[in-house]
């Protein structure tokens, strides 16, 4: 089928104080605000899917999710792994837009370019994130009614996949009582914070086995590791966000300043120097939000696109409410939602989680720790599995990640990759990619 050109005449007009601003190009992409809360504003970017086989009505809507919480899709997810376009504003050759159409969404409020008018307007827990998510897609497939009927996919990385976790089992239970429209085909888990004690659990064996860890650096984590475990246990959770960071501080000193998102990539700017009157907040934000906002990108993001888009109030900057978000969600950030994708599995719903080899954050030790605990009934049908290896697009013969796909659960082992997949591995996270808007 040729490629569809029904979008071309699509023109989005917005208005703000009074005055048409400039508009996306025709049937390309498409942006726009929408107020979720009482002062509490969301921003999405909707790239339209360029097949040269199909037209968008014909290929899966695929929704983004960012970490942190504070990271923003808009900005990293967008220009640094799957857009079309790189921070250099060059065409990228891995981007997912050949295969489907991507909404990036700045998510929780606060993030990138999303913002609240009131100290009280952040997410302080998913299930507040789930909400307001389901507001803006909500208002996206009433604005955009011709994606109701195509298949929806949420896709995920770190923080992102626990937020897309929650999220697709409220947008599970809007469509069963009628008030979403809308083809839910499916939920995607990229390196994500599902069960952050069995992540951090399995920091200290994976960094041993890998020879980053000797014997006084294994003690040395997992008694860190330890106190964060018994906060947990006691529901204490702030607490155990406030000793993770600890614990990780713990890492970097015995590792020589590890790089927790690939291992085997150390660069001057991983090591962080801690400073004893810096609150546990602000360093976890500059360890895991500023890494999304590298210096390039919030030029391209603060410059060139704030211009482009048009929309943006004068006092909101890209990334400026970062801190405050993750501030604001540091209560919930230590709490698993493995109860969810139960929930999810139970009820039908297509779940993949995929991992890269070379995470530490969220090794892939940790994640097959917390779905043995799933009390999905297809579980003992899933573990019965050997996986499949899949060879690498960019070099046949050689594998490039290896797959078990049962019923309604999916896993992909990534090789070579570490926590941003799409990034270390640009052809194998689109096929993988690929085979995951296929199966359903």
């Amino acid at each position: 089928m040729g490629r569809s050109h029904a979008a071309v005449g699509v023109i989005l007009l917005v208005y703000m104080v009074g005055k048409v601003l400039p508009k996306p190009l025709a049937g390309k992409e498409a942006w726009n605000y929408v107020e979720v809360r009482d002062g509490a504003h969301m921003f999405w970017w909707l790239y339209y899917a360029d097949s040269q086989s199909e037209g968008y009505q014909n290929l899966p809507l695929i929704m983004w999710l960012q970490g942190g919480p504070g990271g923003s899709g808009t900005g990293f997810g967008n220009f640094e792994e799957i857009g079309p376009l790189t921070t250099d504003q060059k065409p990228r050759k891995t981007t997912w837009v050949q295969a489907a159409s991507l909404l990036f969404v700045d998510n929780p409020v606060g993030t990138g370019f999303s913002y609240t008018d009131k100290s009280d307007g952040y997410a302080t827990n998913v299930a507040m994130v789930a909400s307001d998510m389901l507001v803006l897609l909500k208002h996206f497939f009433t604005e955009k009614a011709e994606f109701q009927s195509v298949p929806f996919y949420i896709f995920s990385e770190s923080y992102g996949g626990k937020m897309a976790a929650a999220i697709s089992m409220e947008l599970t239970k809007a469509i069963a009582r009628g008030t979403m429209k809308c083809n839910f085909a499916g939920v995607a888990l990229g390196d994500s914070w599902i069960s952050p004690l069995d992540s951090v659990m399995t920091w200290g064996p994976y960094l041993y086995t890998t020879s980053l860890l000797d014997d006084y650096g294994l003690a040395d984590v997992n008694s860190a590791v330890d106190a964060v475990k018994q906060a947990v246990e006691k529901e204490q959770f702030e607490k155990a966000t406030e000793l993770w960071s600890v614990t990780e501080s713990v890492v970097e000193q015995n590792t020589n300043n590890v790089n927790f998102y690939n291992i085997l990539t150390q660069t001057p700017v991983d090591k962080v120097n801690t400073s004893s009157d810096e609150d546990f907040i602000s360093l976890l934000t500059r360890r895991h939000i500023w890494r999304l906002h590298g210096q390039s990108l919030s030029e391209l993001m603060n410059g060139p696109i704030r211009k482009k888009l048009g929309i943006i109030p004068h006092n909101v900057t890209w990334g400026g409410q970062a801190e405050k978000v993750f501030s604001n969600m540091a209560g919930d950030f230590m709490r698993p939602v493995v109860d969810i994708v139960d929930q999810l599995l139970t009820a039908g719903i297509n779940v993949t989680v995929y991992n890269g080899q070379l995470d530490l954050i969220v090794d892939t030790m940790g994640q097959e720790l917390w779905m043995k605990q799933l009390k999905w009934a297809g579980l003992p049908g899933f573990n019965k599995l050997r996986w499949t290896a899949l060879d690498d697009p960019t070099s046949p013969g050689l594998t490039g990640a290896f797959v078990k796909i049962y019923k309604n659960f999916s896993f992909y082992w990534i090789l070579k990759a570490g926590h941003m997949i799409p990034s270390d591995q640009g052809p194998m996270a689109l096929q993988m990619m690929k085979m995951i808007i296929q199966q359903a």
